[in-house]
């Protein structure tokens, strides 16, 4: 266990490293994010009215954090895919060290990648009106749930992308994902507009409770209503969704990982 963990820190900071010396790559993750919290915040935010003393701009925070981890997905996978095909796993597997640790380490990085990318949504977001009213602890919760949402969506990441082991495979499918959880939701839109069926499956749609669970730690507007369960549970909720999936594709993508491996 010692060993898995000093193994997949060395390889946290392999590409920690390589970030490093290509900046340019964490200026990519960064730039498109903040560019969706001006866009939305000034230009949708003109013409969006939601319920509640914050507007839209403090509406649309969480929606686009969210948006942020998801985007976890295409990232991990692409990574995984690169490691595949330039040899690095083979290298790998060459070394002494736990096989856990190949994909903890890819998995970690990109969760602090992203971490570092909602820090400085946060601070844009600050500048164009969205506060956190509940307090330190509570914000700090909202960001803590949406860290385990992109741990957990690097986890399905590195298993789509060790299933399919093709880069633009794995970009079509993590797109064809991500849209309708991201957009069939209230990450950027209140729930009460939509026809009675629709709005029935955005409310049970996760993302809508991951959403909703930081606004309510936030402090902010919620925009769903409290008649539905995930409304009126979104903290419990949105833990569950990303327990749940964290407990599913860990030993999946941990045994897809020794299938890939092993075929090389």
């Amino acid at each position: 266990m010692t060993e898995a963990i000093s193994d997949s820190l060395a390889l946290v900071g392999r590409h920690m490293r390589h970030i490093r010396r290509m900046p340019e790559q964490l200026l990519g993750i960064t730039i498109m994010p903040v560019a969706f919290v001006v866009v939305f915040g000034y230009i949708f935010g003109s013409a969006m009215e939601v319920p509640g003393e914050g507007g839209y701009q403090e509406y649309i925070m969480a929606g686009i954090f969210v948006q942020v981890m998801l985007s976890n997905i295409s990232t991990t996978a692409v990574g995984v895919v690169n490691d595949l095909n330039n040899g690095l796993v083979d290298r790998f597997r060459s070394l002494p060290i736990s096989r856990s640790s190949v994909l903890i380490g890819r998995t970690v990085s990109d969760a602090v990648l992203v971490a570092w990318t909602s820090a400085v949504m946060a601070i844009v977001g600050y500048f164009i009106g969205w506060r956190a009213h509940n307090g330190i602890l509570k914000t700090l919760a909202g960001f803590a749930l949406l860290l385990m949402l992109g741990f957990a969506m690097s986890w399905l990441g590195a298993l789509i992308g060790l299933v399919l082991r093709n880069p633009e495979a794995v970009t079509a499918l993590s797109g064809v994902i991500m849209m309708p959880l991201a957009f069939l939701s209230n990450a950027f839109v209140p729930l009460d507009g939509l026809p009675g069926w629709l709005r029935v499956i955005a409310e049970w749609n996760p993302v809508s409770s991951v959403v909703s669970a930081c606004r309510q730690l936030f402090g902010n507007e919620t925009g769903m209503s409290t008649d539905s369960f995930p409304g009126s549970h979104p903290v419990p909720m949105a833990l569950a969704v990303t327990g749940g999936l964290l407990l599913l594709v860990i030993p999946l993508a941990g045994r897809a990982y020794q299938k890939a491996a092993a075929s090389r």
